[in-house]
């Protein structure tokens, strides 16, 4: 099962699809990648995910896997080498508490601050953001299970914070990652960028500024 054909649908602007790419590459899996216009959805992604209609899609034979941190997990267990997950179940169990949260608290409430939003639900969002950075720099940094020797699930999961936070920084004119504030997270950011698999697969960054730019005209225009 392990040698069928692997395909991925994803987006060049995506850190949901970026992830999953780092995890194939850092297993050194053949895939074949196949890019969407979130826009103008194909056929082929309403057919393959028809629940969410959204990247990524990992297609491994006849099997289709969405969501990325399911995606993640379903490669680690099917293709052994290099393991992203720690074999420990306590670490194990960690360690997706952390993507979880960091996906929930810091994700969705950054987006909403620096690309969505304006005045005052972007103040809370900036708080909200601020607030989940503070308990991942005193509760998570330092721990075995993130910036280890070798990049591991927790790492892939969070990586998007290294490269999509720092220009949705940008875009939206708010600085979140303050150095003499998060000093750990930004060590941290220096490891993750210099990894060979992470740096050589990240978006242009200039055509990332210009998109999310895109999308927060989009999203901001008529507010006030």
């Amino acid at each position: 099962m392990a040698t069928d054909k692997v395909k991925l649908l994803g987006f060049v602007f995506s850190p949901f699809s970026r992830r999953v790419e780092w995890a194939l590459k850092l297993k050194a899996i053949d895939y074949e990648y196949v890019e969407e216009d979130i826009f103008n959805k194909s056929p082929l992604l309403l057919q393959l995910n028809p629940v969410r209609k959204k990247v990524p899609v990992l297609v491994h034979g006849n099997e289709v896997v969405s969501e990325s941190f399911t995606i993640l997990e379903y490669i680690d267990e099917t293709w052994k080498q290099t393991p992203l997950l720690p074999q420990d179940p306590y670490a194990r169990a960690i360690s997706r508490f952390w993507a979880n949260f960091t996906e929930e608290k810091v994700l969705d409430a950054a987006f909403t601050a620096l690309i969505c939003s304006t005045g005052e639900q972007q103040e809370k969002a900036l708080k909200s953001t601020i607030e989940a950075l503070e308990h991942i720099e005193g509760d998570l940094m330092g721990k075995k299970i993130l910036g280890g020797e070798s990049i591991g699930y927790l790492d892939i999961a969070m990586g998007w914070i290294s490269y999509w936070l720092p220009i949705w920084e940008e875009v939206g004119s708010r600085q979140v990652l303050d150095p003499s504030k998060f000093p750990a997270i930004i060590s941290w950011i220096n490891k993750i960028l210099s990894h060979p698999v992470i740096k050589d697969n990240l978006p242009p960054r200039d055509k990332a500024v210009a998109y999310f730019h895109g999308r927060r005209n989009f999203y901001t225009s008529g507010k006030t």
